[in-house]
């Protein structure tokens, strides 16, 4: 697979994550002590990303930051789907010019 195809394959499951925790948060937020959940990204030496999920040490809500995440990781899933599309267009075409 090429550089360009695992490198958005990782920024959409990425942004997959961070989509699913702040969803999670946002679905607790009047549940009684619970941490929140936050997503942090890593960039790969090889390319591409790679999310680690933790727990927040405060207890309570920042809806405001969820919903912000929630933006965030729209737009990022939505950018990295456009280059995996690109790429894969890129290729077929040149699959077509070497037929």
């Amino acid at each position: 697979m090429s550089i360009g195809l695992s490198t958005a394959l990782s920024g959409i499951s990425v942004a997959n994550e961070r989509l699913r925790a702040s969803a999670n948060n946002i679905a607790n937020t009047q549940t009684t002590d619970f941490r929140r959940q936050q997503v942090e990204a890593q960039t790969l030496e090889s390319g591409g990303v790679k999310g680690q999920l933790r727990q927040v040490n405060s207890v309570g809500n920042a809806m405001e930051a969820d919903l912000m995440t929630q933006k965030s990781a729209t737009y990022a899933f939505v950018a990295n789907l456009r280059v995996l599309q690109t790429q894969l267009e890129a290729s077929g075409t040149m699959l077509d010019i070497h037929a």
